[in-house]
This record gives structure tokens, sequence and C-alpha cells, in this order.
């Protein structure tokens, strides 16, 4: 097998096999396993030709068979251009690969999901959204993965005009969801209804935007996001057309000033951008105040320091603290009910279904370091699905036929 690499050269994989996370990644994380056996003339006589003749004329003539007939109805095309990968940016295609086979892992994992990551050499929105709908066909969904803003908003937008399956940008809605669950049963922890709330949010990038949309369609009071320049608002005369759109229905306070200012007062502190919150200025927030610290691997405000500071209710990105905002407690699920139920499109009636969902399954064991579920409850996937079709169906978005 060549690997680029002389296989004698030992030392030069030596030195990253010290690190657990390499071996596992020989060879990839993912592979390709047949549905069917073939072991004889008669069989492969039925899989491949004659018997595949009659199958793909059938499709030719009816070509909603494929939704029966081949895998389309159970894969999903997971399609990056490595520019926003994870914590670390713009990486390029081949270094995001490890990231695309790892969502494709937890597709499958918890959500029994066929999936092919593909990773492009091209950042133009052009070429992706043309590369991406003429490989359409033989998926029933198309999770966009690490593509960074604005760019990701266009091509999200397009491809779904032109296709009539699901498309979905998990590092937007993905998140949104999450966040969306965890503040619905931490707003019960402290007390408050989501209409009383206000929220302050560090980075109005994909995730930012998403969230804030959200948090907006669940009943959430009001929003303020700040950005590098500070608080998004209608005194900016220098905002994209996105964040313009935003600053019309947000801050309603019309705060202006830096994040730091925004956050007197608030009841709630999400992070999803980059930077430090220095403890003094959490403890200018409102008592009880919740904090979703989401930036990986370093948290804006560190959980230590929230609780120090009086928060009540503390998130964060990572596994190795209470209650993560983990994007696989909704993805699998998200998909899973859109594809079974033959959704043409994932709506926000779908991804609010989902976050009730989530919050939902912590139940009688809601306390303020338990305010989502285990990724590995055994009820998880199938309780989204099931609330993401309901709402499909509600929204009039189920293909016929």
């Amino acid at each position: 097998m060549h690997t680029g690499h002389d296989p004698a050269d030992h030392d030069h994989f030596a030195a990253y096999d010290e690190d657990p996370a390499f071996p596992l990644h020989v060879r990839g994380k993912i592979e390709v396993r047949p549905t069917v056996r073939v072991r004889d003339n008669a069989g492969l006589a039925l899989a491949y030709t004659p018997g595949v003749g009659r199958v793909s004329q059938a499709l030719a003539a009816d070509p909603s068979l494929a939704w029966r007939y081949t895998w389309k109805s159970n894969a999903v095309l997971i399609v990056t251009d490595g520019t926003a990968v994870l914590g670390l940016g713009d990486i390029g295609p081949v270094a995001a690969l490890p990231v695309m086979e790892g969502k494709s892992l937890l597709f499958k994992e918890f959500g029994n999901i066929d999936c092919v990551p593909i990773c492009l050499d091209t950042t133009d929105v052009d070429e992706i959204v043309r590369t991406v709908a003429h490989i359409a066909p033989a998926y029933g969904g198309i999770n966009l993965e690490d593509i960074s803003a604005p760019r990701c908003f266009e091509i999200e937008r397009r491809l779904q005009e032109i296709l009539d399956i699901p498309v979905f940008h998990d590092d937007q809605h993905g998140t949104a969801v999450v966040v969306t669950a965890a503040l619905e049963n931490a707003a019960k922890v402290t007390g408050r209804e989501l209409s009383d709330i206000r929220v302050v949010m560090s980075g109005a990038g994909a995730a930012g935007v998403a969230i804030a949309n959200m948090l907006l369609a669940a009943g959430v009071g009001d929003v303020s996001l700040s950005d590098r320049v500070g608080v998004i608002g209608k005194h900016r005369t220098d905002l994209t057309d996105v964040k313009a759109d935003l600053a019309e229905r947000t801050n309603r306070l019309a705060l202006t000033g830096s994040l730091f200012d925004a956050m007197r007062g608030a009841d709630v502190f999400v992070g999803v951008s980059s930077g430090t919150v220095p403890v003094d200025v959490v403890r200018t927030m409102a008592p009880e105040a919740i904090v979703f610290s989401l930036a990986n691997p370093n948290p804006e405000i560190h959980p230590d320091v929230a609780h120090a500071a009086g928060a009540a209710v503390v998130a964060t990105g990572r596994s190795d603290f209470p209650n993560q905002i983990n994007n696989v407690l909704a993805f699998p699920g998200i998909f899973r009910g859109a594809l079974d139920y033959g959704a043409k499109r994932i709506t926000e009636g779908m991804k609010l279904a989902a976050a009730d969902a989530i919050a939902g399954l912590v139940g009688d064991e809601l306390a303020p370091d338990y305010v989502v579920p285990d990724p590995f409850d055994p009820r998880l996937s199938a309780t989204v699905a099931h609330a993401v079709g309901m709402a499909a169906i509600h929204d009039g978005v189920v293909r016929r036929g």
C-alpha cells in the first residue's frame, strides 16, 4: 500500500502515533459495506446484469422509484471546502477530510444514515453550487459542513432553491437547535420565561446568525449580537446584508458599544466566537445568569470562572464539562426524520420541533448541570426524528408519491 512515504520510515509515523487520536484514524474511520451478499450466479444476475437493468428501466420511466429501490432514501452527501473547520479555520479540503469522515461516522452511529464525504478543492460559490447540484441525484439530503460565512448562506440558499431534497448547514442550524433546546431547559432551571429573557451573543458568523434567528422564533424576548466592531444595531452603517437584516429584528433596547457593555444586566450569554470575557464582566450580568461559552477548545468564559461569578447554568462545547452543546444531539435525528418522512426541505418548524424534542428528553432529571440529554441516550435519534417528521407533515413539505 502506497502511503506517500517509505514504509520503512517508521520514525515518520511514530511521532504521530504517540497521540492516541492518530492510530484511530489509520486508513480512515469509515468504509462502504454491501447490504446484500452475492454468493452465486443467480444472485449476481439479480444484483447486477441483467436484473439491475430492469430496475434501471423502471427508474428511467418513474424516477420517484429511486426512493425505494436505491440507497437514496438513506444517503446523505456531506460537503465542505475546508474553509471553517472546527476551531481550526481555513485548513483546506485535504485537512478537512478527517473531520468529514468523523461526521459520516456520527451520522451512521447515531442515525443509521449512510454518508459520503466530499471535500471540494474550490471556494468559489458558483462552482460549489454547480458541483453539488450535479452530484445530488444519488442522495436524499445534503449536509453542508465547515464552509465559511457569508458564503455558506448563499450556498445553502441557492442549493435549496434548485434541489428537492433537504439542504442543511449543520454549523448554523444544528448548533442553533441544540442551543435552543439547552436554553429552554436552562430557563426552567432558573425560573424564567423565554419571553422575558435577554440574550447577548458574542459572534455574528454562521452559527451566531442561525442561533439568533432560532431563539427569536422560539419566543426569546430579545437577542443582541456583537461582532468585532461592537454591538449590532440600526446605528451601524458598516453592516453586511445579513447583519443589517439582524439589526432590524434584534437589539430591541438599541444597545451600543462593546460586547462587555451589552452584557450588563443580560440574562444569557452565548459565545460562538473567540476571545475571553473577564470575570468582572460576567458579574455584571443578571442574577442566576445563564452562560453558554461554545468556543473550542477554549471557552470564552471558563466554567469555573462563570460559576465563581454567580452563573446558575453553564454550558460549553466540550465533553469534559457538564452540559455539552454538541450538534450530534440534533443532526442525526433531524436527517433521520427528514429521510423517513420524505421531506423536501428542513423548515423552521422542523428545527423548533427538534429542539423541543431534545429538551424534553431531559425530563425529571433536569438540573443546573443537566439541561441537555446525553448523546448516547438510546431514545434520542428516534424521538427527534418523529418530532421532525410530524413537523414536516404539518409544514406541508413531505414528498408525495
